[in-house]
């Protein structure tokens, strides 16, 4: 077995730290984001893999910078770790600490690399409308996930699959990959594949994107766009100055051509509140399953529409 330092933050990261530690290997340390100031009370909350590790009695450090930190660095060199295994930490690592372990600084990332190099992967796949996504380990180096990959593993990405949903699939994936990745590692067969010069990114989510552009947005994207941002921050419109969060949409195609062509992009063109909501978008037509008016929770469309009053003919913007 190996012993490590372990570095992450949140459930995705999880996963995999007690993964690791469930098969055996000896966990030196884990080092972690800063607690958290949440709720009105903006009491601060401790992390998933804080809480893990706690409760497995594995001493936890929280430094509030990693770049030019000499005193985590000193830690990090006593402790003598075999690998470093980093997870969603959410800072990059300097080369002072890549440096240190004798077998270097594995990375478990949520995308199948070249692809998606960034911070949101997985929420990027669902939002791109892509049918297969995947995990890749590999070794960490300067930059951002352009390390050598060691480990892939496929999967399929459902139709009405959320971001959520994924990355509760993609998270236990990471820790298995994970798992087999420290064995090869330790059987000193672990494979180190040069990532090709054709990449994307995947950058972090401006809550802009979270805004339905009615004119410029077809029916298919608007319906990625939901499930790629649930349960992150949902997507949103206004109607009659108020803001609603549309959080499941499903797209339609059954209604007269008649009836599509006649509105503009974001018209209510049919509402009852036995029925649904549907409003026409740039090339068709979606149907509202859930919302959540301002200030309230999130709903089913009728039981949303029995205590609302929306009309035919009504615009989002």
């Amino acid at each position: 077995m190996l012993n490590i330092v372990f570095m992450g933050t949140p459930d995705f990261a999880k996963e995999s730290l007690e993964s690791i530690y469930e098969k055996g290997h000896n966990i030196l340390a884990v080092i972690t984001k800063e607690d958290k100031q949440q709720g009105r009370g903006l009491k601060l909350i401790e992390n998933p893999v804080k809480k893990y590790a706690k409760s497995k009695g594995i001493k936890v450090y929280q430094p509030t910078k990693i770049k030019n930190n000499n005193e985590i660095i000193n830690i990090i060199e006593q402790l003598k770790p075999d690998v470093i295994c980093v997870v969603a930490y959410g800072k990059i690592l300097p080369k002072q600490i890549l440096d240190i372990p004798k077998l270097g600084c594995i990375n478990v990332h949520g995308s199948l690399l070249p692809k998606y190099r960034g911070a949101a992967p997985i929420q990027w796949a669902v939002i791109n409308g892509d049918k297969i996504t995947g995990i890749t380990t590999m070794y960490m180096d300067e930059n951002m996930d352009t390390g050598d990959i060691i480990l892939k593993k496929e999967i399929e990405i459902g139709k009405y699959e959320t971001t959520g949903e994924l990355w509760n699939k993609l998270s236990k994936i990471g820790g298995e990959l994970l798992v087999e990745t420290l064995e090869k590692i330790e059987n000193g067969d672990a494979p180190r594949i040069k990532q090709g010069q054709e990449f994307s990114l995947a950058p972090m989510l401006d809550k802009q994107i979270s805004k339905i552009d009615w004119n410029n947005q077809t029916s298919t994207q608007i319906f990625n766009l939901s499930r790629g941002l649930d349960p992150i921050m949902g997507i949103y419109s206004t109607l009659n100055g108020k803001k609603l969060k549309l959080w499941k949409i499903n797209i339609k195609d059954d209604f007269e051509e008649e009836i599509n062509e006649i509105y503009s992009p974001g018209t209510v063109i049919y509402v009852n509140e036995k029925k649904g909501l549907y409003i026409k978008t740039k090339d068709g037509i979606i149907e509202v399953l859930e919302i959540q008016p301002e200030n309230s929770k999130r709903m089913n469309i009728l039981e949303f529409l029995r205590g609302a009053k929306i009309s035919i003919g009504e615009r989002f913007e």
